[in-house]
């Protein structure tokens, strides 16, 4: 369970140097914070120089603070002609600066412009890690809000310089625990370099223990000395089998051109990979991702479960992506708030909740029923919580604009029969048997259809036959008396499109009927009413809607990341009670099972995959990644026995 969020309380006083209350010590010299990162971190890691002509340079910092140290090395950046192409920066902090301070600590910034991206992008304080993306995104933030000792074990980066830049180590000794500091060692890519103001004994000995090489150099301001170190190991551990990340860039193959595939090709094409999309419809989008709009939410439960931290992360990082899009009409949307009606608990406990979790107000509030009715500018029934950024989205137009990129090329109207792997190439067939594609790297995202690609009953898929419900703005007998300002979801949903309402949705296993049915759209109707808490006495008969079918496990988490590989080929592995340490086969990669929650996870979804193919610093932290592992159902088969469903088999 994450911890909950305790924010910096900072003293602004002392203009030349704000400092932290609670460990009475300063965020930056007083000799000037950009002119202390050039000189300390960006220096004494040899940049801008190293990372010239390299594709993607990878920073890691303890210690976010004000964001000093991520500005000075993005304006070294920008500055660079022989810059790299991607530049990525990791941080994390413990108490990181409310947004009006660090508003108001970037008021004079010697990088304006860059501060006022920063600002503006600067996310919620919830306890996870949040991606943001500058520069026409070429410049990556990946910040982490919580304990160094808890995210430093979950990274998952090729790190080629470290800046450590805590407080210092006798107001604040568990930033620099030897402990902490021998994390470092396993982040470390080859040649990685680190530089850190404090020179103190302790902090030499313990970089020493992880095999850096250190030196002393002259210090910054009044510190009379710095540190700067290489990493020099005797040798180095192989990472477990299912976290042997790829580092191409060749083209990647996507079966499936729904939500899923096309998230991915996205991410892959921000990073420069060239992707093939093909899909057996005549346009993207014609299976479950077709519908005429979804929700876009997170979730909170007593227990911050994995399961809860997965659609909160996938929920923030959508509003992060997607708020523009919507802003500019590149989207069709809405993301100014959502209302999702609680049924379990009552308004002061749901408000007890929040306050456990210290839940900040722009990600998530908990509303009485009268609050909730004003926010839907009519009654609901019942208290609510009350996501800010929350909303709706038509699917279709997403895939198509995530498509919709120079890197990635469409192919509609071609089923892939059967796939299979010749040396280093995925080829694909169809039916006739003729090969329709090769690539080294293959990434299956066509739902239930890949089934039949992989061995037979190889996945714990389960599948959904969903019914929405189109009600015009003018149905026989008067218009509609119920259309609430922004969605409203819970026991089904209702969302106000132009021209009418849109709620659903059934939810039937192993239902293949195609056709609409009277019954189902009484059964929206139901919902409809429990929502709203007033009778809708329609005639269903004559109603309007859409069959779709939705793909989902049994934990209700999607599958992503590298095929196991078959059980057989595995049996001689000593450990596979972990996902980490299932082998996987060689450049074959899943993403399937988003459910009815497609639009919360797909973004963040798609940029995990990227990251496993490419090799770059992942968006989510390793227990996240167990939780929605391709490999965590084989993994489970090895501790529980064959009782559970054999994934790998």
């Amino acid at each position: 369970m994450s911890v909950p969020l305790q924010p910096a309380r900072i003293d602004f006083s002392d203009a030349s140097a704000p400092s932290a209350i609670d460990f009475a010590d300063v965020y930056h010299a007083r000799g000037g914070a950009f002119e202390q990162a050039r000189h300390v971190f960006l220096a004494g890691n040899g940049l801008p120089l190293r990372w010239a002509g390299r594709h993607h340079f990878v920073v890691l910092e303890t210690g976010f603070g004000l964001g000093n140290n991520f500005l000075a090395t993005w304006a070294a950046w920008r500055d660079d002609g022989a810059r790299c192409a991607h530049l990525w920066f990791l941080s994390l902090d413990k108490h990181p600066p409310r947004p009006d301070d660090l508003r108001r600590a970037h008021a004079h910034s010697a990088e304006p412009e860059l501060a006022r991206e920063l600002v503006a992008a600067y996310p919620p304080l919830t306890p996870d890690l949040h991606r943001r993306d500058f520069a026409h995104g070429r410049v990556h933030l990946l910040l982490a809000f919580g304990d160094v000792a808890t995210w430093l074990p979950q990274w998952m980066a090729p790190v080629d310089a470290f800046y450590l830049d805590g407080f210092a180590p006798a107001r604040n000794p568990a930033m620099w625990e030897p402990r902490v500091l021998k994390r470092l060692a396993r982040l470390a890519a080859p040649g990685a370099t680190l530089a850190t103001w404090s020179s103190a004994r302790t902090v030499r000995d313990a970089l020493a223990a992880a095999d850096f090489d250190v030196q002393r150099q002259a210090g910054f301001d009044h510190k009379r000395e710095m540190l700067s170190a290489r990493h020099s190991p005797q040798h180095r551990a192989p990472a477990p089998p299912g976290r042997r990340y790829g580092s191409t860039r060749a083209p990647v193959l996507i079966v499936g051109a729904g939500l899923a595939g096309a998230a991915a090709a996205h991410a892959l094409a921000a990073l420069g990979v060239s992707c093939r999309v093909l899909d057996a419809n005549r346009a993207p989008a014609e299976g479950g991702s077709g519908q005429p709009a979804g929700l876009l939410h997170g979730v909170v439960h007593a227990e911050d479960s994995p399961h809860t931290r997965w659609f909160r992360a996938g929920a923030l990082r959508a509003q992060a992506t997607l708020s523009s899009l919507v802003t500019r009409g590149a989207v069709h949307g809405r993301l100014d708030g959502l209302l999702r009606i609680e049924r379990a608990l009552d308004h002061e406990t749901m408000q007890r909740v929040l306050d456990a979790q210290a839940l900040p107000a722009d990600y998530v509030q908990a509303l009485s029923s009268a609050d909730a009715g004003a926010c839907a500018g009519c009654a609901v029934n019942g208290a609510a919580w009350w996501f800010p950024g929350g909303g709706w989205i038509d699917p279709r137009s997403l895939v198509r604009h995530w498509l919709d990129d120079p890197c990635i090329e469409l192919t509609l109207g071609t089923s892939v029969a059967r796939i299979a792997c010749d040396g280093d190439a995925w080829n694909l067939f169809d039916v006739a048997g003729h090969r329709i594609a090769s690539a080294p790297t293959l990434l299956l995202a066509n739902a239930d259809g890949i089934q039949p690609l992989l061995r037979p009953d190889a996945w714990p898929l389960l599948r959904s036959r969903g019914q929405v419900t189109w009600l015009p703005t003018s149905l026989k007998g008067g218009p509609l008396g119920w259309q609430p300002d922004v969605p409203v979801a819970g026991d089904g949903y209702a969302i106000t499109l132009d021209g009418g309402l849109l709620c659903g949705a059934t939810s039937d296993l192993d239902d293949n009927e195609r056709a609409l049915r009277a019954a189902d759209h009484r059964r929206n109707l139901d919902a409809l009413q429990r929502l709203s808490g007033r009778p809708w006495a329609l005639a269903v008969e004559s109603l309007g809607g859409r069959v779709a079918w939705r793909v989902h496990t049994r934990d209700r988490l999607p599958l992503l990341g590298g095929v196991p590989l078959p059980a057989r080929e595995r049996a001689a592995q000593s450990r596979q009670e972990q996902s980490r340490f299932i082998a996987r086969t060689p450049g074959l990669h899943l993403f399937a099972a988003l459910g009815s929650r497609g639009l919360t996870q797909a973004a963040l979804a798609g940029e995990v995959l990227a990251a496993i193919i490419t090799g770059t610093p992942l968006p989510i932290g390793s227990a996240l990644l167990d939780a929605v592992d391709a490999a965590r159902f084989a993994a489970r088969a090895a501790r529980t026995g064959p009782a559970q469903p054999p994934e790998g088999a």
